[in-house]
């Protein structure tokens, strides 16, 4: 979905993977609906048209759905099928007098690991022109025939809060790595963080203060 113009809130980056506190019932959250523009959707895991991003009316969460995301090894699979990613380069544009942070991000998808295979999901965070870069990852291992999801999170106290008054194009890059391993040549791993029915989302869950 390139260009598309949204309506919601979204992030900034993540601090760590400590467990996360529950945002605060009194936390401030603009009233009016937040502009989101997808600037750009580059990637071996979200070929153009399959990928999907919208908001939740509240503006505290907004989710990523894909539709053809998914890596695997061994048996006839391509070299090059082990390793998929998508970037998404988003412009956020909040009111006046508010920011933002990304409280936590839930990942979720499809593993068949067969005995001896690996898997791996992780992602990285950054804005545009910033050296800075927030990395996390979670490792998988057969044998595995199942539904998997993953958790980014920070406690509140800790959230990273984006510069008031400014906006700025923020990355997201995740990726699905599988690797054969010891399983057997004729076998097939895969990880897939696709849905064909729109129910399996990456949900980036928002917080928000004044200024």
């Amino acid at each position: 979905m390139f260009g598309a113009l949204l309506t919601g809130g979204f992030a900034a980056l993540l601090a760590s993977t400590a467990p996360a506190q529950a945002v605060p019932a009194d936390s401030e959250i603009p009233p009016q609906k937040i502009e989101v523009s997808v600037q750009t959707v580059n990637g071996s895991g979200c070929p153009k048209g399959t990928t999907a991003v919208g908001v939740s009316h509240d503006n505290t969460a907004f989710t990523v759905t894909y539709s053809d995301y998914l890596a695997r090894a061994g048996g006839d699979s391509d070299p090059t099928d082990m390793r998929k990613n998508c970037q998404l380069n988003l412009n956020v544009h909040v009111p006046q007098g508010f920011t933002y942070a990304i409280a936590a991000v839930d990942y979720r998808g499809f593993a068949h690991l067969e005995n001896g295979g690996t898997g791996l999901q992780k992602a990285s965070y950054y804005f545009q022109g910033s050296p800075d870069t927030t990395r996390q990852s979670h490792k998988f291992a057969g044998p595995l025939s199942d539904n998997w999801q993953t958790r980014d999170s920070t406690d509140y106290s800790a959230l990273v809060w984006a510069p008031c008054g400014e906006d700025k194009n923020f990355n997201i890059n995740s990726e699905l790595r599988v690797n054969a391993g010891s399983s057997g040549a004729k076998d097939t791993s895969f990880m897939s963080m696709d849905s064909t029915d729109g129910s399996v989302s990456t949900v980036f869950q928002l917080a928000w203060k004044k200024c």
